[in-house]
């Protein structure tokens, strides 16, 4: 038996090893195991994709393939990332869990860092669709699919799934014996896999029978038969204007209709609300200073008189540069134009902020 740990340590061994997942289409996590050399998480979080954007603690955030999809399990494992440096955790070997024992949720619910969340579990065998799940109240929410669940000793214990919509803290998680014999079956080959939905086999790219499961004959789709993503419509302008100013489209992806970018000092997300119409683009920069508060906030009120297509805003703490276009009057030559001053200003005004007016340097939000 492991010995416990406490709590903070958990919390920070496993800060380098939950990685945050972003796909055209959603976002979510996945944790890193390095006796395979695998990301698991969701089948749900990365669907329909071949490639999946990773950032985390140890490494530069970069695209990786998809090695094997499970949608009976709601599994899916992940290429390493190059020259990551994650260390090791443990899988549980453990069978004899019980009611009333204390686990650890993390993950990066709804695109934020990493978040632990504390709780016990409360069923060991809930049943959905035939497949067991243990049921616990650590928090989880959207985002945090896919994360590891971890017992007090540090080890995983499952793959957080789902949660009850509008319940109050009841997540359930894949138990750590399907994980294992999962990885056992997969590892057996070195390529990639599928699991028959029908028949529960794992189907390898070199066996598959024209796009059928060689045990059962059922239609399956290997990862590799998938198209790749196109954005439409305005989604599609504004991944073109990106792609002009220089940057990887792949890399900046965060879900639908939304996207990150690094410029500089200062990050700056673009999204496109479709019942709105507006095309957003905010740059967070520095915070507030702690005193004298006053000089700053008529510089902005200042600069938001003369400055044109852009507007500053405090929330909370921050000050964000924001861009705004609406999609009906939407030119290209000229959002190219506004977005490149917006990329422009916010490290301009991020440096200025902070040695003329002694704000405070930006943490990581999103």
């Amino acid at each position: 038996m492991f010995n416990e740990m406490s709590i903070q340590a958990i919390i920070e061994k496993y800060r380098e090893v939950v990685v945050q997942l972003a796909t055209p289409y959603s976002t979510g996590t996945g944790f890193f195991l390095s006796k395979y050399n695998l990301i698991v998480t969701n089948e749900h979080v990365i669907r329909n994709n071949k490639s999946v954007v990773v950032d985390g603690e140890k490494f530069e955030k970069q695209l990786v393939q998809i090695v094997y999809v499970d949608p009976l399990y709601d599994l899916a494992f992940l290429m390493a990332p190059k020259n990551h440096g994650m260390p090791k955790v443990d899988l549980s070997m453990d069978t004899d869990y019980s009611v009333g024992d204390g686990v650890l949720a993390a993950g990066h619910p709804f695109g934020l860092k990493f978040t632990a969340t504390q709780g016990i579990l409360s069923n060991l065998s809930h049943f959905q669709k035939n497949v067991k799940y243990f049921q616990h109240d650590a928090a989880l929410n959207p985002g945090n699919s896919g994360g590891p669940l971890v017992d007090f000793s540090g080890r995983v214990i499952g793959v957080n799934t789902f949660i009850i919509r509008d319940g109050n803290n009841i997540g359930f998680s894949l138990p750590i014996d399907v994980l294992h014999k999962t990885l056992n079956d997969f590892c057996l080959q070195s390529e990639k896999g599928v699991r028959c939905n029908a028949c529960a086999n794992i189907v390898f790219e070199s066996r598959v029978e024209e796009g059928y499961c060689p045990e059962c004959g059922t239609k399956i789709s290997m990862i590799s038969d998938l198209d790749d993503y196109e954005a439409l419509g305005i989604n599609k302008s504004v991944e073109e204007l990106i792609i002009d100013l220089g940057y990887n489209i792949d890399l900046c992806r965060k879900g639908p209709s939304n996207w990150q970018i690094k410029h500089g000092s200062a990050d700056i997300n673009i999204s496109y609300y479709e019942k709105t119409g507006l095309i957003v683009g905010d740059a967070y920069l520095c915070k507030l200073p702690k005193k004298d508060i006053k000089p700053l906030y008529t510089y902005l009120l200042q600069q938001n008189y003369h400055l044109k297509g852009l507007t500053f805003s405090v929330k909370g703490q921050r000050i964000i540069l924001s861009l705004l276009i609406y999609d009906q009057y939407f030119d290209k030559r000229t959002a190219k134009r506004y977005l490149q001053e917006l990329f422009d200003s916010a490290d301009r005004f991020d440096n200025l902020l902070i040695e003329e007016f002694g704000a405070l340097a930006r943490l990581d939000y999103n």
